[in-house]
């Protein structure tokens, strides 16, 4: 029962009290005394300098009462004290609030859990009040501390416990909407308030994704729904929060999240974790998602010796976040996120080669921590080839350079990736990783001219001879190109090494060679053919090997070659031919007998494309012929599983080759130019070669001489490889040389010499003069002299036949320049 005062006691007291004594009635089951309130709130509107007194009276009989454990009463005041707040909108509200504020603190301190809701709902009315000035000395600590707490409600009655902690989620959600509609809301973004009201609604959030977890997929929660479960209602709080985050206090936003996650043990599995941060990234403003990015990489370094399975989660996230910023504002995280993901890479590989030498050393069973490597490295490829996928073209072009700059290489210091504690077997596991990522984020690009997608600073490190040691190497390197190459989607319809029946099925798109692709194949077609004829002749194909070669020859005939291209890809494939027959690198029969089928398909597609019938028919006959005699020299036979393979080559009929004298012939016949058909292809021998743990090409590859005729070749003759013999050298001494060759020669030299270093040029003159004459001295036992005169000619003699003497220039001497 409240206090009662005698009639001449209570005329002497002030007229605020008497009136808000009499708001309360003697049982407080009756509720708040209506006529009363109105006449309280009517003299609080007429005289607004009384607030803060009544005010200050209601807070001091609410704290008598909540002490006293009088709840009806509490209820009344605190009824009385919200339509007062409702009602006077003033500047002199602002005493009053602190009351007002005073007993709601009063309230949440209690442990009744009616009155801390009571409480909470109070405030919660208060902060949809938009006040006219700002207060520059109200601060909502406690609030902010107390509600926190409410999230965190651990009491024993489950219905109790639920209620709880939605009063704490809303009042946290007051508190933002308080505080950000105030002039001073930067107070509510620092580290001691985002550290306690982000990990409150995570926790709650998180909750409800156990549940959900259990019971299947969630559904769309209704209105009803947001205001009975705590997750629900702490996820619209959490999206609200950051929707309202600016620039400067983002990341105060962000890091209590890396920590909840950390504390919880969230990255393993990383389900919740992926959810907030989906949350995160749509809701926050666009322009500040680099922001988020950034943190996560700043987490990922700062958990670099954590578990296998934590990275592997937060590089996940990582993807998620990237899927969602990639088509809006990265900023000036392209490159930090790359590099930061590379360097990750690399210690993943270093963390993977440094465990299997323990246990082979130790003879320890490996433990499953080399699968999660390399499932963190699987993650970190995904993530590097989304975000690159997804990249403008000017800013892949520069990424593909990026990685491409990171790949090791033997014998060079051009990448930036340290490999010291790698070893032989890590470096080439981190040149796969490097050029898997390089392969997701070529995927789709699309280049206007050949030269912007390969240019030389990238197709040169790309078909270096260290890129070429293991089959996996050599699988990604020829994926990377057809990625750049085919601008026109025709690998689809090219996958798979077979005779194809009719091209014209495929329906090819292609367009004519524009004067830059024309260019680039002058410049670099000898590099490219070079790549795909080595990598015909390693011993350790497998039959995709030889199907992304097919793939190769054919995209280059259909988006680089004119007519010049087109014989020099002829030559190589007979080149090819003459390789598996002769066999100077020992190769297994299946080895050979893929070579021939590579070469049977290419040039069946090839003869369809340029439509030469002569040409067709040719191939076509010895592709007959083979298919009765020698189906193992066809691509749907020996790659097929148990398929019988010959003995040797050397005793099979002519009619299973494809001829270069048929082929000149019939080429010839529809206008091309095929005195070229008549010089056999060899390989240019590279600087590259010599720095490579590669044999040696010069050690690999016979020397040969470049024969022009001026007649076709005679029908016995199925290769243009020749011995070197008095009569080869004769011929060749005799021959006029190809204009257009010298001229190209010349072209490359006079270039040489403008670019080069001049110690590099002396050196390297120096070298291959001194191999011409060791070369000649060896294999034809000839005597080389001085000529005696200064004409600047050389005489050759052997026994007693000597030959006429002729201008040095004239000898041709393929990859052997003499200057």
């Amino acid at each position: 029962m409240p206090t009662r005062v005698c009639c001449c006691c209570s005329a002497l007291r002030p007229r605020y009290k008497r009136l808000v004594d009499n708001i309360f009635p003697e049982d407080p089951k009756d509720g708040l005394v209506k006529a009363d309130m109105e006449k309280l709130t009517f003299y609080a509107v007429s005289a607004p300098e009384k607030l803060d007194r009544i005010g200050a009276y209601l807070a001091e009989r609410l704290s008598r009462d909540v002490v006293r454990h009088r709840s009806g009463y509490v209820l009344i005041a605190m009824e009385a004290l919200d339509q007062l707040l409702m009602a006077c909108h003033s500047q002199s509200i602002k005493p009053f609030v602190e009351s007002f504020l005073h007993m709601v603190a009063k309230l949440l301190e209690s442990g009744e859990p009616k009155l801390q809701v009571l409480g909470t709902n109070s405030f919660v009315k208060f902060a949809n009040i938009e006040e006219d000035t700002p207060s520059y000395h109200r601060r909502y600590d406690f609030f902010v501390s107390r509600f926190s707490t409410m999230c965190h409600s651990c009491h024993n009655d489950p219905e109790i416990r639920t209620e709880i902690r939605i009063a704490g989620i809303r009042g946290i959600q007051g508190v933002v909407r308080k505080t950000v509609n105030d002039e001073l809301r930067a107070t509510i973004w620092e580290p001691q308030h985002m550290d306690k009201i982000v990990p409150s609604l995570l926790f709650n959030m998180q909750k409800i994704e156990e549940v959900d977890s259990r019971l299947g997929p969630p559904s769309s929660p209704s209105v009803a729904d947001k205001e009975e479960n705590p997750a629900v209602l702490a996820e619209s709080c959490f999206r609200e929060l950051l929707g309202r985050a600016t620039f400067g206090n983002m990341n105060n936003a962000v890091r209590p999240v890396f920590a909840h996650l950390d504390h919880h043990k969230l990255w393993d599995p990383n389900e919740f974790a992926v959810h907030c941060f989906k949350i995160i990234m749509y809701s926050i403003q666009a322009q500040y998602s680099h922001h988020v990015i950034q943190e996560i990489l700043g987490h990922l370094d700062s958990c670099k010796k954590d578990s296998p399975r934590v990275r592997a989660g937060i590089i996940q996230v990582l993807l998620e976040a990237v899927a969602i910023a990639a088509k809006g504002s990265i900023g000036p995280t392209v490159l930090e996120v790359f590099n930061t993901l590379l360097k990750h890479l690399r210690l993943s590989v270093e963390l993977e080669a440094s465990d299997s030498q323990q246990g082979s050393v130790g003879s320890i069973p490996l433990s499953s921590k080399d699968n999660d490597e390399k499932i963190v490295q699987n993650a970190i490829i995904q993530t590097i080839g989304f975000f690159g996928s997804n990249l403008p073209d000017y800013q892949r072009s520069e990424i593909m350079m990026f990685i491409m700059g990171k790949v090791p290489v033997f014998g060079t210091s051009t990448h930036t990736l340290d490999i010291s504690q790698l070893g032989d077997l890590g470096t080439r596991r981190i040149q796969i990783m490097l050029l898997r990522s390089l392969l997701m984020v070529t995927s789709g690009y699309k280049a206007k001219t050949i030269v912007t997608a390969l240019p030389g600073s990238f197709l040169d490190p790309l078909l270096s001879p260290s890129l070429m040691e293991d089959y996996e190497l050599r699988q990604l390197v020829l994926e990377v190109m057809h990625n750049l190459m085919d601008r026109h989607d025709n690998r689809a319809k090219l996958r798979g090494i077979r005779i194809i029946p009719d091209v014209a099925d495929l329906k090819i798109k292609r367009e004519k060679i524009c004067r830059q692709d024309t260019s680039f194949m002058k410049k670099n077609g000898q590099q490219l053919y070079r790549h795909i004829y080595l990598g015909c002749k390693e011993e350790d194909n497998v039959q995709k090997n030889y199907e992304l070669l097919y793939t190769s020859l054919a995209l280059i005939t259909i988006e680089l070659a004119n007519e010049e291209v087109v014989i020099d890809l002829i030559r190589l494939a007979i080149a090819l031919q003459d390789s598996a027959i002769i066999n100077e690198d020992n190769l297994p029969m299946f080895h050979r007998c893929g070579i021939m089928a590579l070469v049977a398909a290419y040039l069946n597609f090839v003869s369809q494309m340029i439509a030469v019938p002569a040409f067709c028919q040719h191939v076509s006959k010895v592709i007959e012929t083979r298919t009765m005699e020698a189906p193992y020299f066809l691509p749907e036979h020996i790659f097929r599983d148990k398929c019988m393979l010959p003995k040797s080559l050397e005793k099979h009929d002519k009619s299973l080759y494809f001829l270069t004298n048929k082929i000149a012939e019939s080429l010839g016949g529809s206008g091309y130019s095929v005195e070229r058909l008549s010089v056999p292809y060899v390989p240019q021998v590279t600087d590259e070669d010599r720095l490579s743990r590669r044999k040696s090409i010069v050690d690999t590859v016979s020397l040969q001489v470049d024969i022009l005729s001026n007649s076709v070749p005679s029908d016995d003759v199925v290769s243009n490889t020749e011995e070197i013999t008095f009569e080869a050298l004769k011929k060749a001494i005799d021959t006029n040389g190809m204009e257009e060759q010298e001229k190209e020669k010349r072209r490359l030299v006079i270039e040489k010499f403008q670019k080069a270093p001049f110690e590099e040029i002396a050196a390297q003159c120096e070298s291959k003069a001194n191999l011409l004459h060791d070369r000649l001295a060896q294999i034809l036992e000839l005597t080389i002299r001085p000529p005696p005169s200064p004409s600047g000619t050389l005489t050759i003699t052997s026994g007693h036949a000597q030959y006429q003497s002729v201008p040095v220039y004239e000898m041709k001497f393929p990859d052997l320049c003499v200057y």
